[in-house]
């Protein structure tokens, strides 16, 4: 059974910044610290959870009154395939939606535009290359 949480207990913040640099740092050789920036305590956190073991992450972040983003999605590898990203998408665009936010944009890795299409995003243009190896693309949905 797979459920989403707002990590709230220390164990649960701890369980998501650890995977949030698993996920989304590690592979690429960068230290601990890499997964966090100093708009934290200002954004909603997301885990996932698959029978209490952490599989997702995402943050949402209010840019502006009508503007939310997606950022530091990740899954980790054995919760692929399993639906876990889109459910985090969904309930970050939901809480968006009803605090009144009329679009998510979202920067994407190269290799999650497709599961991004799927899920309602369109390219609105190619960005940054991060690490001068990974291209990204913003994205966008009105919610």
């Amino acid at each position: 059974m797979i459920r989403i949480i707002q990590p709230q207990t220390e164990s649960e913040i701890e369980n998501y910044f650890l995977l949030r640099w698993q996920t989304l740092r590690a592979p690429w050789n960068q230290p601990r610290g890499t997964e966090r920036d100093d708009k934290e305590n200002e954004c909603i956190h997301f885990l996932a959870l698959e029978n209490e073991t952490p599989m997702g992450v995402c943050r949402l972040q209010y840019n502006d009154a009508t503007n939310a983003q997606v950022r530091f999605m990740g899954v980790a590898e054995a919760g692929r395939g399993k639906g876990i990203g889109k459910l985090l998408l969904l309930e970050a665009e939901k809480i968006a939606k009803e605090s009144g936010h009329q679009k998510m944009i979202l920067q994407a890795r190269e290799n999650a535009v497709p599961f991004y299409e799927r899920c309602g995003y369109t390219i609105t243009e190619k960005t940054f290359l991060l690490w001068e190896t990974i291209q990204h693309y913003l994205m966008e949905k009105k919610l």
